[in-house]
């Protein structure tokens, strides 16, 4: 192999290695610009195969397509984060319907959410969130749940949803709730997703999390920039990491680390279709 294709950080492993999906990552960000050929280099030894970019504002769509034009494996979500809920806007719903129409490579709706940790605009937060799941819905999208110090008030709502014929399906991302938080979700379809913060060394409710989802329903993720894993912590996260939270999640659970890769990778096959490149 040249060497110029050697990676330059992250956990080492051949190129042959189980396929892996890193399930939720922001690569339009400023973090990204200067080396962006760098971090695929390596992600791809590490056998990230595909993954799924969540969007944080309607602006970001151009290059999130944009880079899918120049990444082959990259497949996204369409929507607007939580603490950006006092942009929304009424015509963002029809923005996101044709850009999800525009593109096949458009997998879901999100990141959506409510975030009670660092905002209070709870009522701003819900409209824009029913908003999107109506839109999900319609469309037959999943979507990509961010859930910060909201889950009874996500609960809630999915549930009146569910009892009002309007259910939606997805995953809820970076999970760092309890697991009895967690069963609340799984017994509503919900897929759950593991993070770097699963291998956080405090982190007792996540690992309890990761020992007790169903092999079905869970996903592993990056979410980097942020949120890098141990042994990377303090530096900028990346797709070619989510390697390392296959590896702590494979060590809570007690089996070997490609039974993760292969069952996380047959998970976000299934929630998020991609049998077209995985």
């Amino acid at each position: 192999m040249p060497s110029s294709h050697l990676p330059e950080h992250g956990t080492s492993l051949s190129t042959d290695a189980v396929p892996l999906v890193d399930t939720h990552c922001h690569l339009v960000f400023k973090d990204f610009q200067d080396d962006i050929e760098a971090v695929a280099r390596r992600w791809r030894h590490h056998g990230v195969q595909a993954l799924v970019h969540a969007c944080v504002t309607p602006d970001e769509i151009p290059a999130i397509r944009a880079m899918a034009d120049r990444l082959p494996e990259l497949r996204y979500g369409v929507g607007l984060h939580p603490l950006e809920a006092e942009c929304w806007q009424d015509c963002h719903v029809e923005q996101f319907r044709v850009a999800c129409q525009a593109d096949q490579r458009v997998v879901a709706i999100g990141e959506l959410g409510l975030d009670l940790f660092k905002a209070s605009n709870l009522n701003q937060q819900v409209q824009a969130l029913e908003a999107q799941l109506d839109l999900a819905a319609e469309l037959d999208l999943p979507v990509i749940v961010h859930c910060r110090d909201a889950a009874p008030a996500m609960r809630d709502l999915l549930h009146r949803r569910h009892q009002a014929g309007r259910s939606v399906r997805g995953v809820m991302h970076c999970w760092g709730g309890s697991p009895e938080e967690m069963g609340w979700f799984l017994d509503m379809g919900f897929y759950i997703s593991f993070s770097g913060t699963v291998t956080f060394k405090k982190a007792e409710a996540i690992h309890a999390c990761a020992q007790l989802v169903p092999e079905d329903r869970y996903v592993v993720e990056t979410d980097c920039p942020f949120l890098a894993p141990v042994p990377h912590r303090g530096k900028r996260n990346e797709p070619a990491f989510v390697a390392d939270v296959a590896a702590r999640v494979a060590h809570l659970r007690g089996c070997e680390v490609d039974q993760v890769r292969e069952r996380t990778t047959a998970n976000a096959r299934q929630l998020f279709g991609l049998h077209g490149i995985i």
